[in-house]
């Protein structure tokens, strides 16, 4: 096995398979870095120009953007507090504060790292585990994914900072944003009370940037005329020059938080139709649940930074091996990969690694080197992010407010994505105001239409709705479920009861 990546390493340093890797790299952070633009847009520009290599030089830019864009939607999530892309999400939470706390190299250089470190681990682990992991992911059926998803949103209902119920109706709402349009199974039109804006449902994408980057921006104009207060710290003036043994050592030092947010970004790519997005969320909110600070994340601490970007570049070692090893793309990145190998009439499936051992290595292979470019790129690039955070607000909000409305446009060429970036950019700035949590809301619309599909799909096998409780994977992860909640609310009383404490003792 080590032999086969041994020598694929060797193939994939040749020039020719370097160059479309290191050019697939840099394309992946620089369309993860734009807000709107997402990986899968990125891979959807590049898939063309493969089309005259041969298959390992193109599955190797393919792998190089879907690696380069996992790491380079922190940039923006650090030093604008907008995700370049949904899987980027929960690095805002504290990359941002982090940033404006005085510390953008250190928020984008954590992010960068733990990336790098979470990617090469997922790498590592899955090269070994490939054959146990395919055996599980196999198991599962309709029952097993809507429990899975039910797990995610408890998980993530917890985030909630003040409030375990406002982190359920963020839930509830996104589930129910869900709902509008179309019948996933029938094609029925539902909730959409004769408007044509609305009749397609709304699209992930828009809504995505609405509800972050219009809320961010709304909530920052807010504050331009009011006084900072002391010893408040920011972003200009700031540079991204740090230590860099210091920040790996500070990765390092947490192993278990390393490994573990890791093998959440694992599990969670190789299993279909989730993504990086839930993962890196999910991931965060592990890290919160089981820190010994739970209060202080989202105030800018390194845990939230290391746990949600070492998960997500692990995330693209699962749904690599989930497309090579069943033939199912686990997302949407990894089904244009599916279709490029079909265009070189290469069939993806159970027998692919042992008839194409040489491709199937050298995209191990392109995938580890992808990593390490990565880091170069951004060490490159670190010298001309810093002028975009150095900006004054004022210039920067009408700047980033432009990008968001060609990003939501440019998804299909339409006005409509434009009215729904606006529409949720409202919502966005009033749930923020009102104290909801949004990372709730996001996996909510994310998961929606997975959960009613398979919902759907296990009824239409089995009415039997014990069937959800009985079937061992599927009881497991709802009663996993139910513990999430329950630790969820133990944590609030516990934060409570310390609150009371520490204010008897200074009124004492």
């Amino acid at each position: 096995m080590f032999d086969l990546l041994v020598q694929a390493l060797g193939t994939i340093v040749q020039w020719k398979y370097l160059l479309p890797l290191f050019l697939g790299t840099l394309a992946g952070i620089v369309g993860g870095a734009l807000p709107g633009v997402t990986i899968t847009m990125t891979i959807i520009v590049v898939l063309p120009f493969t089309f005259g290599l041969d298959p390992l030089q193109g599955l190797a830019a393919m792998t190089g953007v879907y690696v380069g864009g996992s790491a380079g939607g922190l940039v923006t999530a650090c030093l604008l507090g907008i995700p370049g892309t949904p899987s980027a999400i929960a690095t805002t939470f504290d990359g941002f504060p982090m940033a404006r706390n005085g510390a953008p190299g250190r928020a984008v250089w954590l992010g960068v790292w733990s990336s790098f470190f979470g990617g090469l681990l997922g790498g590592l682990f899955l090269i070994v585990v490939t054959g146990p992991l395919a055996a599980i992911a196999l198991e599962f059926g309709p029952w097993e994914y809507f429990s899975l998803f039910v797990l995610a949103m408890a998980m993530v209902a917890g985030l909630a900072e003040d409030s375990l119920i406002k982190g359920l109706i963020s839930t509830a709402i996104g589930l129910l944003i869900t709902v509008i349009g179309s019948d996933p199974i029938t094609a029925v039109p539902r909730f959409t009370f004769g408007s044509e804006l609305i009749a397609g449902g709304f699209p992930f994408l828009p809504v995505l940037i609405g509800i972050f980057a219009f809320a961010q921006i709304l909530t920052d104009v807010e504050k331009l005329g009011a006084p900072k207060p002391a010893g408040a710290g920011g972003i200009a003036g700031a540079t991204l020059s740090i230590s860099h043994p210091k920040v790996i050592g500070e990765i390092l030092s947490r192993p278990v938080l390393l490994l573990w947010s890791t093998l959440v970004g694992i599990l969670i790519g190789v299993l279909p139709a989730i993504g990086g997005s839930a993962a890196n969320m999910l991931a965060y909110d592990q890290a919160r649940k089981f820190s010994r600070r739970p209060r202080e994340f989202g105030t800018g601490i390194p845990e939230g930074i290391i746990a949600s970007e070492s998960s997500n570049n692990a995330n693209v070692g699962g749904s690599l091996v989930t497309i090579m090893a069943f033939g199912i793309p686990g997302d949407a990145v990894t089904a244009v990969m599916l279709g490029a190998m079909t265009i070189h009439g290469i069939q993806s499936g159970p027998l692919f690694v042992s008839q194409h051992a040489a491709l199937a290595y050298g995209i191990y292979a392109s995938y580890i080197l992808a990593h390490l470019l990565m880091v170069l790129i951004l060490a490159v690039g670190a010298l001309f992010m810093i002028r975009i955070a150095s900006l004054r607000l004022s210039m920067l909000a009408p700047i980033v407010l432009v990008l968001c409305v060609i990003g939501a446009y440019a998804l299909n060429n339409t006005m409509q994505s434009v009215y729904v970036l606006l529409l949720f950019g409202v919502v966005g700035y009033a749930l923020v105001k009102a104290g909801f949590p949004l990372a709730p809301l996001i996996l909510g619309l994310i998961l929606g239409d997975q959960i009613e599909l398979n919902l759907v799909r296990a009824i239409m096998t089995d009415a039997d709705p014990w069937m959800f409780v009985t079937r061992p994977i599927s009881g497991g992860l709802l009663a996993c479920a139910v513990l999430s909640v329950g630790l969820a609310l133990w944590q609030h009383r516990r934060h409570r009861r310390t609150m009371t404490a520490a204010a008897a003792e200074v009124d004492f």
